[in-house]
């Protein structure tokens, strides 16, 4: 054991902080490190001085609880070799520069990371609440698609394109506006002649940076493929079976102006 790894020798019962030599010293002493006359001078000060023997059985209560702890294991403990004190210092620095260097690393990747997964979920939990409703599945129907577009895009502030997957055999049934993390989303719901349903969520408040490759987000049956371009994010959900899904996805995002070729 270190005097690094030893309960604190504070407080009223134990006396001033000793210096480190002694501590040393009485740590060695609980090890059956000191022999001859060290051993001895040792004993006496443990035996004459109050704060002495405190520190020690501190140490041996601790030593103690350490052996209970791993008396069930199966396996043979390693016994850790005590470090001096210098290399003490040197330890806990590298552990501060690498602690430094990772949270630097940190901070720069989760400005490049953290967008997408947000809205994804988002777009994943809009899709599993109004894919099931027959009535109200959709705020403006594609009867009304011109006005669909241009409500929807003085919202989300630009232009808003509706892909056409007819090709896939889905057509449009309508559109809604949504609340996104920082500002509105909408969602527009596709339809097969088999009843199943897709939607598209298009979102631009919390993007800031384009990211055509895609990524995929997964709960249970239910499969979003998202990306990022011109600070939009798109993520198509659905339940149509993953390769399918994917097919539809990028051309999705090639016909709104995406460049899916890293994909």
């Amino acid at each position: 054991m270190t005097s690094q790894d030893r309960p604190s020798e504070g407080g009223d019962r134990m006396g001033p902080p000793k210096p480190d030599r002694e501590l040393q010293a009485l740590s060695a002493f609980i090890d059956d490190e000191l022999h001859g006359d060290e051993r001895d001078a040792a004993a006496e000060r443990i035996a004459n001085d109050p704060a002495s023997e405190a520190t020690v059985a501190a140490y041996r209560a601790q030593d103690n609880a350490l052996r209970a702890l791993f008396a069930d294991q199966g396996e043979p403990q390693i016994v850790r070799v005590r470090p001096r004190s210098r290399e003490r210092y040197l330890i806990a620095a590298c552990f501060l520069i690498v602690g430094v260097a990772c949270g630097f690393l940190m901070h720069m990747l989760l400005p490049a990371f953290g967008d997408s997964p947000r809205f994804a979920e988002r777009a994943d939990i809009a899709y599993a609440v109004y894919a099931p409703e027959q009535r109200h599945a959709v705020e403006v129907a594609a009867s009304q698609q011109d006005h669909l577009v241009t409500w929807l895009s003085k919202r989300l502030n630009r232009a808003v394109t509706i892909p056409s997957l007819a090709e896939y055999g889905f057509q449009l049934v309508g559109g809604r506006l949504l609340p996104d993390e920082e500002g509105p989303a909408a969602q527009f719901m596709y339809q097969n002649a088999a009843g199943e349903r897709l939607t598209l969520y298009m979102t631009t408040a919390t993007i800031r940076r384009n990211d055509s490759r895609i990524r995929t987000l997964k709960d249970g049956q239910r499969t979003t493929f998202y990306w990022a371009w011109d600070r939009v994010g798109y993520a198509l959900s659905g339940q149509i079976g993953e390769a399918k899904l994917q097919a539809i996805a990028y051309d999705t995002c090639k016909e709104l102006g995406g460049d899916p070729k890293n994909w």
